[in-house]
């Protein structure tokens, strides 16, 4: 007998929005976390526009957008050109500045409401797959007990005991780059998005909600292998002085770290009944606050197909397509880490001579701006269709269409997919469709966006990722759909 359907390994962002999206499903689940409490150090600070969207589409954004501090760009190796995300065909063209303490109390604030259960103060050990299920082995205050479940999801960050108990190989490169940071108070704050470039080395000041500056940076003599102890705030206002020619009036550090840029990758997601997200699927120099971002998505893409197989409208091959889709994000968001390391540490003079090329290149040439502003916002998603005639909308992020009165957002469920009349109620035979796992609705978008104007009819995932779509100019779009839905409903 299963105890939860599924268990989720790690209470951190990732873990806790996977955990709030089954349950949203209507999916028994439990979240094991080793931590009593949360940390109060934030080591992610950023949401991104993706990221909002994911939580619009659920109608949970607010309390993120309204304690969050909104900036309206972002940088790609600390660049002197910032990316301007206001460009960005999204309702949140902009960062938020939020500490992840802050976006943990809401996250499980929202899981814990849906009916989530939260054991706190457990540690995972290991698991032992079965035929059936998955036996996940605990330990805890009142000793040894064991969990049984559909499934297992390893959220549990770079070390994960679930990806080694698994056995999937975790490959890649070992630390070159010591990168520091400081969340301290300013007396002489700089500007929000300030940042300095030199031979002496980077700093780049980011304002956080309570009065607190996080300092972040590198200087040549960080390009090391040797681990040269904690940082110190004497060492933090030495380097800011060396890298901006001042200390800002810093004092009463809350926090002070270091971290390298260890880059690994999962060879894979899937392991039978286990999965991977996160930090436990992807570790990286934390270049452009993507990484919690990108876990989220990951969690996104794979809580409504475990929803849809346990609830049983899809088959279990749709499982697989989690490794397919997530897999190559991984890989782009490796490299792109590795990129930006090397833009960060270029403090040579040829170094500097290709960050100001590239810096200009930004400027002359605004899609390159939009393209990496989109790229890191994870708006630039997209999984390619197994059908290379599929509509080029396929696979791409669905915008927020306004139809009638609502938004597409607001009409996305966890639990089941959104077939659109977009011609308002004329497309014969699509409200033959609905049924578990998919509704219908009908209605003309209001000013739709390029690549939407011809668009006669569109599936779109609970994830918010497009399925399918027909052209008002095409054929009969009913033969069409009844395709696309042949791997993903039974």
């Amino acid at each position: 007998m299963l105890n939860h359907q599924v268990v989720v390994v790690g209470g951190g962002p990732v873990g806790l929005w996977l955990a709030a999206e089954l349950r949203r499903a209507g999916i028994s689940v439990v979240v094991v976390e080793k931590r009593t409490a949360r940390d109060p150090r934030s080591r992610a600070l950023t949401v991104h526009p993706r990221t909002i969207e994911t939580f619009a589409s659920r109608g949970v954004h607010q309390p993120f957008v309204s304690e969050g501090m909104p900036l309206p760009g972002g940088h790609f190796g600390a660049l002197e050109t910032r990316l301007d995300f206001r460009r960005l065909p999204s309702p949140f063209p902009y960062t938020l500045s939020l500490p992840q303490e802050r976006t943990e109390a809401l996250l499980e604030q929202q899981a814990l409401g849906l009916g989530a259960d939260i054991l706190r103060g457990h540690q995972v050990t290991g698991f032992t797959a079965h035929a059936d299920h998955v036996a996940v082995h605990l330990s805890g205050p009142d000793g040894l007990r064991t969990l049984r479940a559909a499934h297992l999801v390893g959220c549990d960050g770079t070390r994960s005991t679930v990806r080694t108990s698994a056995g999937i190989p975790c490959a890649g490169t070992p630390s070159t780059v010591l990168g520091w940071l400081g969340d301290v108070v300013l007396d002489e704050p700089p500007a929000p998005g300030s940042s300095w470039f030199g031979a002496s080395g980077l700093l780049m000041a980011v304002p956080v909600p309570g009065g607190i500056h996080r300092l972040v940076g590198i200087t040549p003599r960080d390009l090391t292998t040797t681990w040269p102890g904690d940082l110190t705030l004497d060492e933090l206002r030495e380097n800011a002085v060396a890298v901006a020619g001042t200390d800002f009036g810093m004092r009463d550090p809350v926090w002070l770290s270091r971290f390298g840029n260890t880059t690994r990758l999962a060879d894979r997601y899937r392991e039978g009944r286990v999965f991977l997200a996160g930090d436990a699927a992807h570790q990286h120099f934390p270049a452009g606050g993507v990484g919690m971002n990108v876990g989220i998505q990951d969690a996104a893409n794979l809580a409504w197909k475990l929803a849809a197989t346990l609830n049983g409208w899809a088959p279990d091959t749709l499982l697989d397509t989690y490794h397919d889709e997530r897999h190559p994000v991984g890989v782009d968001l490796t490299e792109t880490s590795r990129a930006q390391v090397a833009l960060m540490t270029a403090f040579g003079p040829e170094g500097r001579a290709l960050r100001r090329l590239f810096a200009r290149l930004i400027t002359a040439l605004p899609d390159l701006n939009d393209r990496l502003a989109a790229q890191l916002g994870s708006l630039a998603v997209s999984y390619p269709p197994a059908d290379a005639a599929a509509h080029p909308l396929t696979g791409t992020r669905a915008p927020d269409l306004t139809i009638g009165d609502t938004g597409l957002f607001a009409l996305l469920r966890a639990d089941s997919y959104l077939l659109l009349d977009l011609t308002g109620g004329d497309a014969p035979g699509l409200g033959r469709f609905a049924r578990p796992g998919l509704r219908v609705h009908r209605g003309a978008p209001h000013l739709p966006p390029a690549g939407w104007a011809d668009v006669r009819a569109a599936l779109v995932r609970p994830d918010g990722h497009v399925a399918w779509a027909a052209d008002r100019h095409g054929t009969d779009p009913v033969a069409g759909l009844r395709t696309a839905l042949a791997t993903t409903h039974r």
